[in-house]
């Protein structure tokens, strides 16, 4: 739903707008529009939601802290392509 809105700002400034927003195929009020999204949108981007049985493996891996990732990978390529 769209309101109206009065606002008061400086002429050159709305000038300088209606350039910018012209040039950008948009409208200075879709400019405060965004502007003003932007500055009070403090809801976090969508979270991925992950599932139960998902959730329910977290913490079960244990791994010694001298595991090295990637020789354990390289390993398993070398053995699975020779």
């Amino acid at each position: 739903m769209s309101t109206k809105l009065t606002l008061t700002i400086d002429a050159s400034v709305i000038e300088k707008a209606k350039i910018y927003t012209q040039k950008k195929g948009s409208s200075i009020s879709k400019l405060v529009e965004n502007y003003l999204r932007i500055i009070t949108d403090d809801i976090p981007p969508k979270a991925q939601t992950i599932s139960p049985f998902v959730k329910s493996l977290q913490g079960t891996f244990q791994v010694d802290e001298n595991f090295d990732y990637k020789d354990e990978l390289s390993k398993a390529l070398s053995g699975k392509y020779s």
